[in-house]
C-alpha cells in the first residue's frame, strides 16, 4: 500500500466504526426508551403531578415475576415492585397512567380482610399469604380511599396494580368486578427507570461521534495529501501522448 493512501484507509475505517457505534446507540435510545409526564398524585411520594419520567419499553411478559430483590426479569419481563406506564383507555381514558406491579399471573393478592391482615392487626398487603414489604407507600398506609378489602388471584398474562398513595389512587382496587381489577400485560407500555439509565447510551453516542469525526478528518487530510503527492505531467509528456 502506498504511504499516501494509508491515512485515507485509516480514516475510512475509523469513521465507519465510530458511525456504527453512534448509530446503534441512537437507534436504541429512540426505540428503547420514551418519556411521560405524571398527571395524578396516585404515585406520591415517589412521583407527583408534573414529574417527567423516563420509561424503558418492555416486551410485556412476566417471566421475571417475583420479588424485586434478585429478580432477573429476563427479556424485559415485568417484576413485582416495578413502576410501570399503563395505557388502559377503557378505565383511564386516552392518557397513560403510572402504577406499581404488586401481583403477577398465578399470585394471590389480598389486603385488609381476615386473610390479608397482619399479625399486629395493621393493614398489610399479602402475596400468597406472605406480607409484602412496601416501604414506598405514602405514610405507611397500605389501603384506604374507602375501598373494600380484596382477595384476588391474578389470572395468567395479567397484573394487579396499586398506586403508592393508597388513599388517593384509582388502581386495581377500583375495578375488582372486572377480572379482579387486573390488566393484561400488553396494557403495560414500559417500566419507569432513572434518567441515569440513558447515561450509558448517551456516552456511547459521544464515544462513537468522536472517532467518526476524527476519522472523517483523517480521511480528508489523507485525500488532500495524496492528491498533492500525485505526479504532475510535464508539457513534453503531454505532447508524447498526442
Amino acid at each position: 500500500m502506498r504511504r499516501a493512501a494509508r491515512p485515507v484507509v485509516a480514516g475510512v475505517v475509523t469513521a465507519a466504526m465510530g458511525a456504527a457505534l453512534f448509530g446503534g446507540c441512537l437507534v436504541r435510545t429512540l426505540t428503547g426508551y420514551g418519556s411521560a409526564t405524571v398527571s395524578s398524585a396516585g404515585m406520591e411520594p415517589a412521583y407527583g403531578p408534573g414529574d417527567r419520567l423516563v420509561y424503558e419499553r418492555i416486551d410485556g411478559d412476566t417471566d421475571g415475576a417475583g420479588d424485586t430483590e434478585g429478580a432477573g426479569g429476563a427479556g424485559g419481563g415485568l417484576r413485582r415492585g416495578d413502576v410501570v406506564l399503563v395505557l388502559a383507555p377503557e378505565r383511564y381514558g386516552p392518557l397513560p397512567v403510572v402504577s406499581r406491579v404488586v401481583g403477577v399471573g398465578g399470585e394471590r393478592v389480598a389486603c385488609c380482610g381476615a386473610e390479608g391482615g397482619a399479625k399486629d392487626g395493621a393493614e398489610r398487603v399479602t402475596v400468597d399469604g406472605r406480607e409484602l414489604a412496601e416501604p414506598y407507600v405514602k405514610d405507611g398506609i397500605a389501603h384506604g380511599g374507602g375501598l373494600p378489602p380484596y382477595e384476588v388471584t391474578v389470572p395468567g398474562g395479567r397484573v394487579f396494580l396499586l398506586g403508592d398513595h393508597r388513599e388517593n389512587a384509582r388502581d386495581s382496587r377500583a375495578f375488582l368486578d372486572d377480572r379482579g381489577g387486573t390488566l393484561p400485560v400488553d396494557a403495560v407500555r414500559g417500566r419507569i427507570v432513572p434518567a441515569s439509565a440513558l447515561a450509558g447510551l448517551l456516552g456511547g453516542m459521544l464515544a462513537g461521534l468522536v472517532p467518526a469525526l476524527a476519522g472523517a478528518g483523517l480521511w480528508i487530510a489523507g485525500a488532500v495529501a495524496r492528491r498533492r503527492a500525485a505526479p504532475v505531467a510535464t508539457p513534453s509528456e503531454w505532447a508524447a501522448l498526442l
